[in-house]
């Protein structure tokens, strides 16, 4: 029996996806095989040494010490692109607000008083304030182009709009997905003096904090809107209420209110709403509880954000897992006192990522405990696990 600890209300249909009759799924549980969280601050949390997996029902890790978990060999999983189309739409939605000067609109709609007659009047005469623009035809930059980038070039370009991307990391398969009318930026800096809207979608890094300052500010044209809804941090606040004062930018629409933006009149700000609908909530929580499964009974990886993907179809045999430093030699002494046991290597997979790597093996009998002790006990080895059934 595999036991589960949520530290957040985790969507019913993810935990369906964890059969009863091998996994206990409690908010308060003792020596837990894995833990499943939403936003919860892990920072600082002593994890119990029974600890196998992490699994975040969301994209960003920021609430997770993950070098601390790969220090213990604990992957740590996400499920990026599951809240893609929340976040999608509500980019669009932002968009429209500061085109249409929405915000500002309800904002004067709703202070009107008197009765309808004089509202009427207000209306006719205070909408020439709200006057905004269309977006066919605008310019839409966007900064990384992940599950959600995508999405997001892609529907701007079924606007009308011209798309402008950049992301100098960018997977296979995501350019496969990519329409091919969108037009590759050189830099950062090149994205920004093109476009009239600019969108991030980048974990928050040392690389990616203030990555919009007074000077990047300064090379966008005259009246663009900035658009976060990707993490606090990446863009300077300060610097930009300075730009909207002085008319540079045209509207800033962002999921992180402060006391510095929530007054601000060419600021909208929203209550961190971008993956925040019935479907991404169980789309996360379907995908990670699937993701901690496989890696509980099967030792396979999929989506970790310190751990290498790795995937060995079971073929009959006994598993075994392991988890090492990522230097010379391991195979090589896994594979010797598995010969010492006596053991058939039936198939084996080993994969790496920077000083992480994980090996499964399957054999042709039940390894016997002293093995695994020995196994366990190489130099650089941070853990071992049969998996020949559910523990």
């Amino acid at each position: 029996m595999y036991k589960i600890l949520t530290l957040n209300n985790i969507s019913v249909a993810g935990l369906d996806r964890l059969p009863r009759d091998h996994y206990e799924v409690a908010s308060e549980i003792t020596h837990p095989d894995a833990i499943l969280l939403r936003s919860h601050k892990m920072h600082g949390m002593t994890i119990p040494e029974t600890v196998k997996a992490i699994g975040r029902a969301g994209a960003g890790v920021n609430n997770i010490p993950v070098a601390e978990m790969t220090e213990k060999g604990i992957p740590v999983f996400n499920a990026p692109g599951a809240n893609a189309n929340a976040v999608k739409e509500l980019v669009l939605a932002g968009a429209l607000l500061a085109a249409r000067n929405l915000g500002q609109a309800w904002r004067f709609a709703t202070e009107l008083t008197g009765d309808d007659g004089t509202i009427n009047k207000q209306v006719e005469s205070g909408k020439k304030n709200f006057v905004g623009f269309e977006l066919p035809g605008r310019t839409m930059g966007v900064i990384g182009l992940g599950a959600i980038g995508v999405k997001v070039a892609n529907a701007c370009r079924a606007l009308g709009m011209n798309v402008i991307g950049y992301d100098p990391t960018i997977t296979v398969q995501s350019a496969w997905k990519l329409a091919s009318e969108v037009e590759q930026a050189l830099s950062v800096d090149d994205l920004l003096s093109k476009s009239d809207f600019v969108s991030f979608h980048v974990p928050l890094t040392d690389a990616t904090a203030n990555m919009i300052n007074a000077d990047r500010l300064n090379l966008m044209k005259p009246g663009s809107v900035l658009l976060n809804f990707a993490r606090n941090g990446i863009i300077d606040d300060q610097a930009t209420v300075d730009a909207l004062d002085s008319g540079q930018l045209y509207a800033y629409v962002c999921d992180f209110p402060s006391n510095l933006l929530k007054g601000h009149p060419r600021v909208i700000t929203l209550p961190h709403l971008g993956a925040s609908t019935k479907e991404a909530e169980d789309n996360c929580a379907i995908m990670v509880a699937e993701q901690v499964r496989d890696y509980l009974e099967n030792g396979n990886i999929t989506n970790s954000v310190n751990f290498p993907d790795i995937n060995l179809p079971r073929n009959g045999g006994y598993r075994i897992a392991v988890v090492n430093n990522n230097v010379p030699n391991m195979v090589g002494q896994i594979s010797t006192d598995l010969a010492n046991e006596g053991l058939n290597i039936l198939d084996m997979l080993n994969k790496s990522r920077d000083n992480i790597a994980v090996t499964l093996l399957d054999v042709d009998r039940q390894p016997s405990r002293e093995l695994l002790q020995t196994l366990a006990s190489i130099d650089g080895v941070l853990s071992v696990r049969s998996l020949t059934g559910n523990s």
